[in-house]
């Protein structure tokens, strides 16, 4: 249901009048570059780091090396939330929880998270994960949250994606919640140009398919901010990316990039009849080359790529 759905009243392009709210527990995210289609998006930072040791994790930069899990606490978390549920300014909005964190590396505390929102039908919870710790979801289904999954080739996952669950137990995880009644999205990203990576990938959409239909797809490539490439310890994959002028770190070279979400995309497409698919934070050359039309930047505090349905928004 989108924001309009919820208040018929919303304008479309109303500018965000908050941009934070508990110190920066719930804060909004608008840091990318207006060459990047990025819609603004609301992080809930529950939580910092990740167990995973996943070889481009921006977290490395972001959080200066520092990626052990470390928690905030509900005593300040939950009091937050009951703020913004109750303002009245702030429109239908999607939070964010796996933004500075796996969002499911502590089942317990996420648990009383999500029951949280559901106390109230105006905002929604973004679960954002490469675990399959989802007992509690399968507990007590949820209206207010949403889960997605990052997934990618298992060749891929299991070379540079160090301590995470496998594809395989990934896509079985998110085929339990979808027949539980949860909206689940996906991410593949990064997508890897490694050798025969075409076939890698389409294996991988197949794999998803005879699982189970998500409800959208976010694709993305190989992004390597300074201080991501600076803090990971093992960088191997930077050897796939160029100079980039977006404003957004190094990247996978334009033409391959757009070949790497073709392929994937068309066999999307094509095989499955599935076209709920998007970029995660690519130009708008990328987009349209694609035939996919995200919208335009309307400028700061502006609902920019209002026809962008990637993973963090509505």
């Amino acid at each position: 249901m989108s924001p309009s759905a919820i208040h018929p009243s919303l304008e479309v392009v109303a500018p965000v009048r908050k941009k934070a709210f508990g110190k920066g527990i719930l804060r909004y995210f608008q840091k990318t570059p207006s060459s990047i289609v990025c819609p603004h998006f609301w992080e809930l930072n529950w939580a910092y780091g990740c167990p995973f040791d996943c070889a481009w994790c921006y977290l490395q930069g972001t959080l200066w090396g520092k990626k052990e899990p470390r928690f905030v606490d509900l005593k300040r978390v939950l009091p937050t939330l009951e703020k913004a549920f109750d303002d009245k300014i702030l429109e239908p909005s999607i939070f964010n929880s796996g933004e500075l964190a796996d969002s499911l590396m502590n089942p317990s505390v996420m648990s009383i998270i999500a029951d949280k929102f559901e106390e109230q039908n105006k905002h929604k919870l973004l679960l954002l994960t490469k675990s399959n710790n989802v007992d509690f979801l399968l507990n007590r289904p949820r209206k207010q949250t949403i889960v997605s999954f990052s997934l990618n080739a298992p060749n891929v996952s299991k070379r540079w994606e160090k301590g995470a669950p496998s594809p395989e137990k990934r896509i079985e995880a998110a085929k339990k919640v979808s027949e539980v009644g949860y909206e689940v999205r996906i991410r593949i990203d990064p997508i890897v140009p490694i050798k025969n990576w075409e076939t890698h990938y389409y294996n991988l959409v197949n794999m998803i398919f005879d699982a189970f239909e998500p409800n959208r797809i976010t694709l993305g490539s190989l992004r390597g901010l300074f201080k991501t490439i600076k803090f990971c310890r093992d960088d191997s994959w930077v050897k796939y990316l160029v100079e980039d002028e977006t404003g957004w770190g190094k990247k996978v070279g334009l033409a391959l990039r757009l070949s790497l979400y073709s392929v994937v995309a068309n066999h999307l497409k094509e095989e499955h009849d599935f076209s709920k698919i998007a970029l995660c934070k690519e130009t708008t050359e990328i987009w349209r080359k694609l035939g996919i039309d995200p919208g335009s930047y309307r400028g700061p505090n502006q609902n920019n790529w209002e026809k962008c349905k990637c993973n963090c928004v509505w």
